[in-house]
């Protein structure tokens, strides 16, 4: 399944694993903000976002998939 869309909610603490794992995809500010780079294109990123989402130790790291 392709991930269409992929995005942090609030609580993230900065910890920097999903930009260390993905930096396609993820940038952060140490203690400042996270973000999902905009224009991506996830082909080929799946695993690594999908490893970024379940590893995340406070669960915001969000995506969906068609």
């Amino acid at each position: 399944m392709a991930i269409t869309r992929v995005w942090i909610e609030e609580g993230c603490i900065f910890c920097g694993f999903s930009e260390l794992n993905c930096p396609k995809v993820f940038k952060v500010k140490h203690g400042e903000s996270s973000e999902v780079i905009e224009g991506v294109d996830y082909s080929g990123l799946e695993e690594k976002i999908k490893y970024a989402a379940k590893s995340c130790p406070v669960e915001v790291i969000k995506y969906e998939e068609i």
